[in-house]
Parts: C-alpha cells; sequence; structure tokens
C-alpha cells in the first residue's frame, strides 16, 4: 500500500510539458478546481510521500489482453495464469497502517485473505480449508523485517497506487501528457490525466491515471491499445472508504475444524526456492537481463533455458515435461491452463527473420514477444518490427 513516488518525476515532467501553463483548464461534470497537469502531479507526488491514509475498498482488475487462441477462464482460479490474461477479478483492501493490512480475493465459491496485525500473519484459503500462521524467526522480529513489514513488500502490483507510481516514473520527453476531464470513480470526483507516447512503435495509445479529487490518491488506471476502443488493462476501485476500517477486521480465527499451519518468512522462502529447482532464481536472472532502448519502447532482452525454447514452437502438441511431471513453465502436469497458454503462444507465433537471424513473434494488444533461434526471449509493448530491430543489438 506504501506508493511513494521518487521527486525526480517532477522534473522529468516539466520538461516534458514546458514551463507554462499548457494544459487546458479541467471542465466537465463533477466540478472540481482547474488544475494543471504540472499541478497535479505535484500533488500526487506529494500525496505519495506522506503516510498513507488509513482506508478500505474493492478493487477490481479487467485484463482483454488479446492473446490468441487463450482458453474460456470460467472457472479458472483467480490466480492462475490464464485467468489473470482475461476476464475480472476482484480484490477488497482494508489499510488501518503500516501493521494494520487485509487483502481479500473472492472466487466463485472461495476466499482467500491475507491479514497483517501486528507481528501477527495469517493466510487462509477457503477452498482447501486450510490457515497458515506466518511467523519471524530470528532478527527478522525487529522493526522493519518482521513479517508484517515483510509480506506488505511481497503483496503484488494489484493496486491503482502501486500502478500509478511505476506510471509516474516513466514520464518523461517521450510522453504526451494532458488532462482530460473530470470523472466519477467509486463515486468520488476525480481529475483525470492522460499520458500518450510520441514514438509509433508503441502498442500503447494511452495511460489514464484518475487521482482522487480531495486526497489525490490514485483511484484508476487505465491502458489502451493502438487498435481498441476499450481499455485493454483497467485496475480502480470500485468503492472506497478514506476512514480507519474497523478493528476485527484484522483478527483472524481459524474456523472449527480447518486444517492450521505455521511456518516462518524463512521456510516460505526455503519452499520458494525449491519449487524453482532447475531454473535461475529472480536475483541471477534479473543480472542477465539486457534493456534496449528507454521510457514506452523499452525492450527486455532475457536468456531462455534449452527447455523453455520450444514452448512457442508450432507444430509441437504440448510442452516438455520433466524427470518430475511438470511442463517447462515450471507447473504441475495436472495444471492444464499454463498448458493451454502455451497452446496459445504456439498456435499464434509467426516466423520472422532478419540479418539478426530469425525466431518465433507472438503479438498481443499491449506486448509483443520474440523467440530467437539463437535462445533469447524479447519482451516489450512494441511492434514486432521494433523488436527485431533490438534483436540485432547483440
Amino acid at each position: 500500500m506504501r506508493w511513494g513516488v521518487p521527486v525526480v518525476a517532477i522534473a522529468a515532467v516539466a520538461g516534458a510539458i514546458g514551463a507554462g501553463p499548457v494544459i487546458a483548464a479541467v471542465q466537465g461534470d463533477p466540478v472540481l478546481p482547474e488544475r494543471t497537469a504540472e499541478q497535479l502531479l505535484a500533488s500526487a507526488v506529494q500525496a505519495g510521500t506522506a503516510e498513507p491514509k488509513p482506508m478500505s475498498g474493492t478493487v477490481m482488475q479487467t485484463a482483454s489482453l488479446g492473446l490468441p487462441g487463450l482458453p474460456d477462464v470460467t472457472g479458472m482460479s483467480g490466480t492462475s495464469p490464464a485467468a489473470l490474461l482475461a476476464g475480472s477479478h476482484e480484490l477488497k483492501v482494508w489499510y488501518g497502517g503500516a501493521d494494520k493490512v487485509r487483502l481479500a480475493m473472492p472466487g466463485r465459491m472461495s476466499e482467500t485473505d491475507l491479514i497483517v496485525n501486528g507481528d501477527q500473519v495469517w493466510l487462509w484459503q477457503s477452498d482447501v480449508n486450510k490457515a497458515t500462521r506466518v511467523t519471524a524467526d530470528g532478527a527478522e522480529k525487529a522493526g522493519e523485517h518482521g513479517p508484517s513489514r515483510r509480506a506488505q513488500e511481497a503483496l503484488p502490483a494489484t493496486t491503482p497506487q502501486q500502478l500509478a507510481r511505476t506510471l509516474l516514473q516513466q514520464v518523461g520527453r517521450d510522453t504526451v501528457i494532458g488532462v482530460s476531464s473530470t470523472e466519477k470513480v467509486a463515486d468520488r470526483a476525480a481529475y483525470q490525466l492522460a499520458f500518450a507516447p510520441k514514438d509509433p512503435s508503441s502498442l500503447i495509445r494511452e495511460v489514464k491515471l484518475a487521482l482522487d479529487g480531495e486526497t489525490m490518491v490514485p483511484l484508476r488506471v487505465q491502458v489502451y491499445a493502438k487498435s481498441a476502443a476499450e481499455p485493454a488493462f483497467e485496475v480502480g476501485f470500485t468503492s472506497v472508504t478514506f476512514s480507519p476500517p474497523a478493528a476485527e477486521n484484522f483478527t483472524f480465527t481459524p474456523p472449527v475444524g480447518a486444517k492450521v499451519d505455521e511456518t516462518s518468512l524463512g521456510e516460505l522462502t526455503e519452499k520458494g526456492r525449491a519449487g524453482r529447482d532447475g531454473f535461475e532464481d529472480h536475483e541471477r536472472l534479473g543480472k542477465k537481463v539486457k534493456v534496449v532502448g528507454g521510457g514506452w519502447t523499452t525492450v527486455a532482452v532475457l536468456p531462455v533455458p534449452e527447455d523453455l525454447r520450444a514452448v512457442v514452437k508450432p507444430g509441437q502438441d504440448a510442452p516438455a515435461k520433466d524427470a518430475g511431471g511438470q511442463d517447462v513453465l515450471g507447473h504441475d502436469a495436472p495444471g492444464q491452463d499454463a498448458t493451454a497458454i502455451a497452446d496459445a503462444l504456439r498456435r499464434s507465433a509467426t516466423p520472422i527473420s532478419g540479418p539478426w537471424g530469425s525466431g518465433q513473434v507472438v503479438r498481443t494488444k499491449l506486448a509483443s514477444a520474440l523467440l530467437t533461434d539463437d535462445g533469447r526471449l524479447l519482451v516489450g509493448a512494441v511492434t514486432p518490427e521494433k523488436l527485431a530491430e533490438a534483436a540485432g543489438q547483440k
């Protein structure tokens, strides 16, 4: 829930929009005081560096990324790979302070909750009737290394605040910025900023950021692809209240008959590492990622292990399995949604070649991916032609 924005973003914004009040005054209904884009972004940065306000609300994420042949996500779990690429998913949020956080992800017939209350952290999974208590071990019990802090840092970037932070950090001279109109978001009056890339090789037409007219907290982020009138990706509050949540929201007692486990942060870390046997961990992989370009047309280039190179190769019926019965994506063989994604990638991949070599490319509404025959994966929110250009920069 902490989404502080570096003050350096203001300098980038000033360079992009000029020194004067070049942005038209806000118009429309509801009526809010007139603000320029520079003023709004400065207020957003100030709000982001302040202590977050206690609040509660419901966040809705909607994705329509346009991956050809993606299977029907009906019935899939909300955290499955395929389900996160399409459809709508709800997240309920309660924030009472740095040590009081609760997230709930409702499913069709289930709910997953993460409850942080001081040094007590619980994970509740109703579908398997299981409660897991996460405890600190050793030095982790102290202050900023405690379980509540670690749990918050591990949360995925699914709230409008977290996505807005990333967006504001990317604003620069390659961006056209404007104030469109005022909006009603979660029944609150909001300013709406629009960011559009200047480079035509970006697949993004514009990104709209709605800021609460009173608190300047981001309420909604919408990403529009050039090929569609509706947002390809959207995350925003459908309801929100900026007042301290009731204390009972942060208390949890396992239901009678539930299986109760206890683990430590250290044990969870070890389990995560064990689940990645045969694959490089995130830190080692991150050191091998090469970045080509910048801003809206950034392309990430990373090496692909030999057993993963067949994932988007046409003519194969299923991902290869390792000795443990897992597919090459690292999912258990019975999990069909990851396999379905790989199948969709294979069916939609098309051959591409150039002075850099040859490979297979997949394009969705917002991103393209190129797997080269020499074992590189290039990904970016750019056209396949831009990926091919980046592939030549070995």
